[in-house]
């Protein structure tokens, strides 16, 4: 009994808890600068170049909805892994790998090798980027090791894809152990970010603009949305253009995503599903909540993202610390 506490009294003062999980003074003892560090890289990389805060958020949500948060994502090819970087979802449109690689090479020598993983690293950038522009901040729980492998098929299977229905939406995210609350306060992460015209050009010119909401005259769905976007993307060509997913605001974060849902100016088909019903509706009425109240949107966007931060973590012996995000340890020369 007493070396069951004496153990039990060193994991917590390792900042580790005994159950194997994650913690928020995982690094307390073993790489106390790890945060600091990462925090100091992120500002630079976001400092030159604004637009790479929503990439590097991306990074963690592509990497949690496949094999779960593992940097799994971060993989490339090599002896019997094939790339979730292939994927349809992610194929010359996810980017900020270099930036990973940048800040683990620093924390590799800063800290005892092996020390800080990779998962944990993306989960860390991503709190970071969010703050950075605007958001809110959030203890980060770590501890996560990396993955020993990728799956180019869950990736293509697993990632929401921007016609998702509102139906498909939910089950996407109900496989994932997250419910509307989160389907909905992690979709606001596209209040910064742009889009490639090909995700969208579907809605410009297969369909008709949306009609007004009739009990709200406040907030019009306008049509001249669509015919700014037809300018920017037209009917043939342009495919790769990128256009912000917030046009008012899309280097800050905060709730104008939320506003431009209600008024009809959603880019992607799958945002635009979350106020397809009426406002009595559970996911309308949470949009519309998080359009009045930022503060809202804010608190519950913290605890959405660190709920999708541990879907399926490997932890304790599972997995390994790699040195090099791009390959397992085994193929890395």
């Amino acid at each position: 009994m007493a070396k069951s506490f004496v153990l039990g009294l060193l994991l917590v003062l390792v900042g580790v808890e005994a159950d194997g999980g994650l913690s928020p003074h995982y690094y307390k003892e073993i790489c106390p600068l790890a945060e600091h560090i990462i925090r100091q890289n992120v500002e630079a990389v976001v400092y030159r170049d604004p637009t790479m805060a929503a990439s590097l958020l991306r990074l963690h949500f592509h990497d949690c909805f496949v094999l779960g948060c593992d940097a799994s994502v971060l993989l490339d090819d090599a002896d019997g892994i094939v790339s979730e970087k292939n994927a349809l979802p992610n194929l010359n449109s996810l980017r900020g790998f270099e930036v990973i690689d940048s800040i683990k090479a620093v924390l590799e020598e800063a800290c005892p090798p092996l020390t800080v993983s990779c998962a944990d690293i993306l989960a860390i950038v991503a709190r970071d980027v969010v703050h950075l522009r605007g958001g809110p901040s959030w203890e980060v729980y770590s501890g996560r090791k990396d993955s020993l492998t990728a799956s180019l098929s869950e990736a293509n299977k697993r990632i929401p894809a921007p016609n998702f229905t509102l139906d498909m939406l939910i089950s996407n995210f109900h496989d994932q152990g997250l419910d509307i609350v989160d389907l909905v306060s992690l979709s606001g992460s596209h209040t910064i970010g742009r889009s490639r015209c090909v995700s969208f050009k579907g809605r410009l010119y297969g369909q008709d603009p949306i009609e007004p909401f009739e009990e709200h005259d406040h907030y019009h769905r306008y049509s001249e949305f669509f015919s700014s976007l037809r300018s920017v993307c037209p009917p043939s060509g342009g495919h790769d253009t990128l256009v912000p997913l917030d046009l008012k605001t899309s280097r800050r974060f905060d709730n104008r995503y939320f506003h431009n849902l209600v008024r009809g100016n959603a880019l992607l088909q799958s945002d635009d599903e979350l106020v397809a019903g009426y406002e009595d509706d559970e996911v309308a009425s949470l949009v519309w909540a998080y359009a009045r109240d930022q503060e809202l949107f804010f608190r519950r966007y913290r605890s959405s993202i660190v709920k999708m931060g541990s879907i399926n973590v490997l932890t304790g012996e599972q997995g390994e610390v790699r040195h090099h995000c791009r390959y397992v340890n085994a193929y890395y020369h």
